[in-house]
């Protein structure tokens, strides 16, 4: 047969076989797509395992099978007659270079697959491996490269990687963010600085949101407007960020928030006053407490002073204090094992203010604000209760009432 075809035309033994080969090559590509793929994909959806699925999302099988028919053609060109040596040697090296491109392809997708199965994991949240994973992929990329190239130009690997010492600071100056990054996502990791899910505030980057992705080279935040920031990791260890992870584990969210009483209001309780408020359940311990506190001071005292002017006596502002005090030690929603402190704060002109340290047992935002925005509603209703005014600047409704 090769001897008929040969002398129709000395090239046809070498198209005919090499169409042939060809056309073996397609089929057992179509082969191991369209049979071998869907056969895969079906007995991965029927399976309870998750490993499978992110195998074939990234798509892994898929690239295997690409190898089938490139190996076809490598070991195959050898049965083909009248093939030139130096073509055949061609083809071989382009041949084994896309098989080994493939492999890599295949290595970096099944990389790939790992970290999405580990992800699912709760550890991945405080332990997030994708950084590394990132990191060995460059490297079978690089690695993949080497031998690429080596097999296209039917050189040794190890000339080619001889060469890179020469290359070491153009390297160091090309790699320099990834080396950076590096550095910086083995300190977050073994330190435990930032995670999934955490709450990073970072104003430099405008970033003020959740942690949604830690990567070799950036950290996704999702602010709270719905905005997307990509932070270099690196800037996580030369810049400083507040994480508010702390907060959240420990189960109380500060409240840190002041009113300010017009300081014109603020006077001595009268004696009809302090009985009315010994009604109140919520400042009877204190008001007993108090009156004995008083009584023993004022009767050590030599001289009282006309109109007992150097007598202790109760205020209406230290009475409000104490009411919120014991408003705060008693709410539901207030942590009972944090600070809690009602301070008065340095009188300015805007009057005297009081501060509210205290901590909330509900770290939920939107619970949060509500519980916050609950107790400073019964603290400005109550205050007229204790003859207090509370200041604000005058408005143009004030303003108009002056008018004659």
């Amino acid at each position: 047969m090769i001897e008929q075809l040969s002398a129709v035309h000395p090239l046809l033994p070498a198209v005919a076989g090499s169409l042939a080969l060809l056309l073996v090559a397609i089929l057992s590509d179509l082969v191991a797509k369209r049979l071998l793929l869907v056969a895969v994909r079906a007995a991965a959806r029927r399976t309870r395992f998750g490993w499978d699925d992110a195998l074939l999302e990234n798509n892994v099988f898929g690239r295997l099978a690409q190898i089938v028919p490139v190996s076809i053609i490598s070991f195959g060109i050898v049965l083909v007659p009248d093939v030139a040596e130096s073509v055949e040697k061609i083809i071989r090296n382009v041949a084994s270079a896309y098989m080994i491109l493939m492999v890599m392809l295949t290595l970096t997708a099944m990389l790939s697959a790992a970290n999405q199965i580990y992800e699912t994991r709760p550890i991945a949240r405080s332990r997030p491996i994708k950084g590394f994973i990132q990191l060995a992929q460059i490297g079978i990329y690089l690695f993949g490269a080497v031998i690429v190239i080596a097999m296209l130009i039917d050189r040794s690997p190890a000339i080619l990687l001889s060469g890179f010492g020469a290359m070491t600071a153009v390297l160091l100056i090309v790699f320099k963010d990834t080396l950076l990054s590096l550095v910086a996502s083995i300190q977050l990791t073994s330190q435990d600085m930032i995670r999934v899910g955490d709450w990073l505030e970072m104003p430099q980057f405008g970033a003020d949101g959740d942690v949604i992705d830690v990567a070799l080279y950036t950290i996704t935040v999702q602010n709270w407007d719905k905005t997307i920031t990509t932070i270099p990791t690196h800037r996580l260890i030369t810049d400083s960020f507040k994480n508010w992870r702390g907060m959240s584990e420990s189960g109380g969210r500060r409240i840190k928030r002041s009113i300010s009483v017009d300081v014109n209001s603020i006077r001595v309780l009268t004696d009809d006053e302090i009985t009315r408020f010994k009604s109140f359940a919520l400042l009877k311990e204190y008001i007993d407490a108090k009156q004995t506190e008083l009584r023993d001071y004022n009767t050590a005292l030599d001289e009282p002073g006309e109109s007992g002017v150097n007598l202790r006596r109760l205020t209406n502002i230290g009475t409000f204090r104490a009411y919120i005090h014991s408003y705060l030690k008693h709410h539901p929603k207030i942590h009972e094992g944090m600070t809690l402190i009602v301070r008065q704060l340095q009188p300015g002109p805007e009057g005297l203010p009081i501060e509210i340290y205290a901590f909330s047992n509900d770290t939920d935002w939107s619970a949060y604000e509500g519980i916050q925005a609950d107790i400073f509603d019964h603290i400005c209703a109550i205050a007229p209760e204790f003859g207090l005014r509370l200041y604000q600047k005058p408005a143009g409704a004030d303003l108009a009432g002056l008018r004659v």
